[in-house]
């Protein structure tokens, strides 16, 4: 190590201080003064962790609501558990089945749940809230990044700050449970719901969503871990029989689920999919075997939406609580009872769990120290907005992951800073975040658009261009080479309440093309007929309901549906009839064709010839209920990125993905960020990673796949998506970057991968025992010009007594981490423990965890492709 270096210190520039309180920034208005952007970014550059289990604010401290488990009495001075066996004894049979299951809310929050209280006794009712980036209710809330561009930090601690934010709004919107996090692995790319978790890699999940769910309980908000287990696709996700091995089970998809259990969780949720030949609702292995008599959960079990089929098998396996409805735990569940098929002992068994949790978060409602029957309206904290919005930009700007950067091409500076095309659909309207159940509405979003042109400065000279490149959302009907018969528009129609609205004639196009058609609306969708057939119809079950987090709605908030066809030459028949309903609609119809993308195309060729540097913001929309069908970029966007790349080589690709993409075009780029899912604070995230106001401080939480053949899942439908309805991960341990060691595959990106404006140098490695685990710690130099941010990993080899003993190990495993931030030219000196059970595996001979002993190979490096220092070192029991 080089002395002439200065170490860092606690107080030295640039680094995170935990402890330190977060900087007051407003939220950016819907287009922002270059002044209010800039203060925001600042703050952002400023922004760090409050204390753990800090509150979010002081007027925050006053009204949320904690757990009641301190002292374990309540107001009037009884034993929780004495509360609880007394209502218990007074509840009827059907008092206790209405506990177990979900009804209609008369209340009508908007929320996913409800479940009726019992008034008689001061059981109040339960709200159930999505979801994973936001609360999901009627009314607007903070939307958060996703959770995978949370993890994408590497930070606990923002994990648990997170949380902090969940919990808060959830309480201040009237919830009382979230349904959330996910901690299902990322185990092939295609999944839909890949966006929602955190990572392919067990330690790292493990980690995150412990800490989440500290964040989200400190704020007397009950969560949800959620699907037990080996729910990793959207694809027959309702039939789908997973089949994994013993050691498979708790080594890889468990390990998330135990840290849940361990941090606290108040609630599980049990998934859709099948387990061994079972339905996971009704899997004793999973919900009682594992999940209560090993980890000791004494929280309740909850069905995934619909994912009950029996009223006694599930009950006795240990599924809680039936949701939405009361199919099998209503009137079922009472027969059975007084049939004498279940014993009422059961059902006394799934109520007190239930009970016992909301007594702990003081959610009985009943019997304060004063006499008030319902202190929960006083007890509700009022909504933080700003201070959310703070945590959501810096979330945002901490998850940012540079894949590439040639020739230093970002951060933007000189002319390239003050010549700028912005080209695609995702620069001008926020991709806030994915569809499905983690789908939220904020209070406002500002659009990387704006936020890059109040970043640059329109007013000191700078210009700042944009150009679609990739029609979403359709031009006014009829485009160049149509018309319509009798003439009219459809840009802006409006029906009043009650009436119905007709047009019928015909659609004449000039040659043949491919069509996308769009149907923007209010109120009921519009039935379209083209020829006779239904181009927007119905779909089954969540489909409908579940679309993309950028398909699914128009720039202006209208509901959106889109169709692909093709259009022979000649004249067809168009019948539209909208429905004004009960308070009126507006609807409008658009199409885009070959056509109109050639030339939104050349627009963007022209836009990025006329400017020094190009920023395209390239989109995949995932939701839940579908998986992706490939892996490229979908649409006409590779073209584009093709097309403006040949015009102008110093283009930098914005990736707004849930997951993994191929990257054919990856070589005539300049540089790439992943941006993922950004939230509502996205816009002034981008704009202060491209111009350098903050260092890129994300990394890979999944590896990136060179091609569609060339990943854990690839070339074997049996791993995915199944086959004759069942799935085998038959990659075994080796999941995710694991598998990639084990087959000597390369990636395009490794996991752990991530550029910084600065670069590190790695020395002086030194392991040494601690307890049955292990101390790693190394020197880090930033050896560039500028502070930066670190994501320092070490991983661990196999050890040879397991393998004498048979058990299958992965060539290298994420072994620890520390993210930590050094000004230029300073060192620091990082050490990460190493954990006995990180160090151990699965014995299916013991049913049982045992260490790895022996002498091991320690590895440590930016990633899980450049590790440069090695060691050797002995575990021993």
């Amino acid at each position: 190590m080089s002395h002439a270096l200065t170490p860092d210190r606690p107080d030295a520039p640039g680094r995170e201080t935990p402890g330190r309180d977060a900087s007051a920034a407003p939220v950016p208005p819907r287009r922002p003064s270059r002044r209010g952007l800039l203060l925001a970014l600042a703050g952002a550059a400023a922004l760090t962790l409050a204390p753990a289990g800090g509150p979010l604010t002081a007027a925050a401290a006053a009204t949320a609501r904690r757990p009641r488990d301190l002292t374990g009495r309540d107001a009037a001075g009884r034993d929780a558990t004495g509360r609880v066996e007394e209502l218990l004894a007074r509840l009827t049979l059907d008092e206790k089945t209405t506990l177990l299951h979900g009804a209609t809310d008369p209340d009508g929050f908007g929320q996913a749940g409800h479940v009726p209280g019992v008034p008689r006794l001061g059981i109040p009712p339960l709200r159930l809230a999505d979801g994973p980036a936001g609360v999901r209710v009627r009314k607007t809330a903070t939307a958060l990044p996703a959770p995978v561009m949370l993890a994408a930090a590497f930070d606990p601690g923002l994990a648990r700050a997170y949380g902090r934010v969940l919990g808060h709004e959830g309480r201040a919107l009237g919830q009382d449970v979230l349904l959330s996090p996910m901690v299902n692995l990322i185990r092939t790319p295609y999944a839909g719901r890949n966006f929602e978790t955190f990572s392919e890699d067990p330690l790292l999940s493990a980690d995150l969503v412990a800490e989440e769910i500290r964040g989200i309980q400190a704020e007397g908000l009950i969560a949800t871990v959620k699907h037990l287990a080996l729910n990793n696709q959207e694809r027959d996700r309702l039939t789908v029989d997973v089949r994994a091995d013993e050691q498979t089970l708790h080594e890889t998809e468990l390990r998330g689920f135990e840290a849940a259990v361990a941090a606290g969780a108040g609630a599980v949720m049990a998934a859709y999919n099948k387990a061994d030949g079972v339905h996971a609702s009704e899997s004793r292995p999973l919900l009682t075997d594992i999940l209560r008599d090993r980890w000791g959960f004494d929280g309740w079990v909850m069905s995934d939406w619909g994912a009950v089929h029996s009223t006694v098998p599930a009950l006795t396996a240990g599924c809680d609580m039936e949701m939405p409805g009361g199919t099998y735990y209503g009137a079922a569940l009472r027969s059975a009872v007084r049939d004498g098929r279940i014993d009422e002992s059961v059902v006394d068994t799934a109520v007190r769990r239930i009970l016992t949790v909301r007594e702990r978060f003081g959610l009985l409602g009943a019997e304060t120290a004063s006499g008030d029957e319902d202190a929960d309206a006083a007890a509700r904290p009022e909504r933080d907005a700003r201070a959310a919005a703070r945590v959501a930009l810096r979330v945002a700007t901490a998850g940012a992951t540079l894949l590439r950067n040639e020739h230093g091409a970002l951060p933007l500076t000189g002319r390239a800073a003050r010549s700028i095309a912005v080209i695609g659909p995702t620069g001008s309207v926020p991709f806030v975040g994915g569809g499905g159940s983690a789908h939220v509405v904020p209070d406002a979003a500002v659009s990387p658009l704006d936020a890059l042109r109040a970043r640059a400065g329109a007013g000191a000279g700078a210009t700042v261009t944009y150009a679609l490149g990739e029609d979403v959302f359709g031009k006014p009907l009829p485009t160049a080479g149509a018309s319509l018969e009798p003439a009219r528009s459809f840009e802006e129609v409006g029906v009043a309440a009650g009436e119905t609205w007709r047009y019928e004639g015909t659609f004449t196009t000039t040659a043949d093309q491919d069509w996308s058609l769009f149907v923007h609306y209010s109120g009921k969708r519009p039935t379209v007929l083209l020829d006779g057939a239904e181009l927007f119809p119905y779909k089954a079950g969540v489909a409908e309901y579940f679309t993309g987090g950028l398909g699914g709605r128009a720039p202006d908030g209208l509901a959106l549906h889109s169709a692909d066809l093709r259009l022979a030459a000649g004249t067809h028949r168009l019948a539209v009839t909208a429905q004004g309903g009960t308070g009126g609609q507006r609807f409008r119809l658009r199409a885009a064709t070959s056509a109109t993308r050639t030339a939104d195309r050349a627009e963007a060729v022209a836009a990025a010839r006329d400017a020094e540097s190009v920023v395209l913001f390239a989109y995949e929309d995932a939701t839940e209920g579908r998986d992706r069908t490939r892996l490229a970029l979908p649409g006409g966007q590779e073209a584009l990125i093709d097309a403006v790349t040949a015009a102008n080589p110093r283009t930098t690709v914005v990736l707004n993905t849930s997951s993994a993409v191929t990257m054919p075009w990856l070589d005539t780029t300049a540089a790439v960020l992943q941006m993922y899912y950004p939230g509502q604070e996205g816009g002034p995230a981008t704009a202060a990673v491209l111009f350098g106001d903050a260092d890129p401080g994300g990394r890979l939480t999944q590896t990136f796949p060179r091609s569609e053949d060339a990943h854990p899942t690839a070339g074997d439908p049996r791993r995915y998506p199944g086959q004759g309805g069942i799935e085998e991960y038959g990659e075994g341990v080796h999941v995710g970057h694991r598998w990639y060691d084990a087959q000597g595959v390369d990636p395009l990106f490794p996991f752990g991968h991530g550029l910084s404006y600065t670069t590190f140098a790695y020395e002086d490695l030194v392991v040494v025992p601690a307890g049955d685990g292990l101390q790693v710690s190394f020197t880090v130099v930033n050896t560039g010009t500028r502070a930066g941010v670190e994501v320092a990993q070490v991983y661990a080899g196999p050890s040879p007594d397991l393998a004498a003993l048979g058990i299958d190990q992965p060539r290298r495993i994420l072994a620890g981490y520390r993210r930590f931030t050094l000004a230029a030219g300073r060192w620091r000196r990082i050490s990460v423990p190493v954990a006995a059970r990180t160090l151990s595996s699965w014995d299916r001979a013991r049913h049982d965890w045992v260490l790895g002993t022996g002498r091991r190979e320690i590895r440590v490096g930016s990633s899980s492709r450049n590790l440069p220092l090695r060691a050797m070192a002995a575990v021993r029991a």
